[in-house]
């Protein structure tokens, strides 16, 4: 939600208040405020709004969730390590944020394992 734009109607007790702010800023905030605007500067703002979940639109789970999930599958069959699961979230916050980066490095994966399909090999990431 984005802040408002229109400031609203005060009542004479938060126009006094705003009046009583006014005069006890320092000399450079009263500048601030003067090329503003006394009428126009709203001492009373709302609080920014929380910032938002992201969700995957297809699966409707938060990047979190999507990792924690795909980590717990893989670390069943052997030990995980940083590097691993900080690609893994990475990756999971380019796909979810529709990163073209993402999109590029996934289809050549895909490109890549099905070249060695056609070749009769597999990806191999033993080192």
């Amino acid at each position: 939600m984005a802040r408002r734009t229109v400031l609203p109607t005060l009542t004479s007790e938060q126009e006094a208040m705003k009046l009583n702010m006014y005069e006890r800023l320092s000399p450079r905030r009263r500048k601030f405020i003067d090329r503003v605007g006394f009428d126009n500067w709203d001492p009373f703002p709302e609080p920014n709004d929380p910032m938002d979940i992201r969700r995957d639109a297809e699966t409707g789970q938060t990047i979190q969730d999507l990792v924690r999930t795909f980590i717990r599958t893989k670390s069943m069959s052997g030990k995980i390590g940083a590097q691993y699961s900080r690609g893994a979230h990475e990756l999971a916050m380019g796909i979810v944020n529709k990163d073209e980066r993402f999109r590029g490095m996934f289809e050549f994966i895909v490109f890549y394992n099905e070249l060695l399909k056609s070749q009769g090999k597999e990806m191999n990431w033993d080192f």
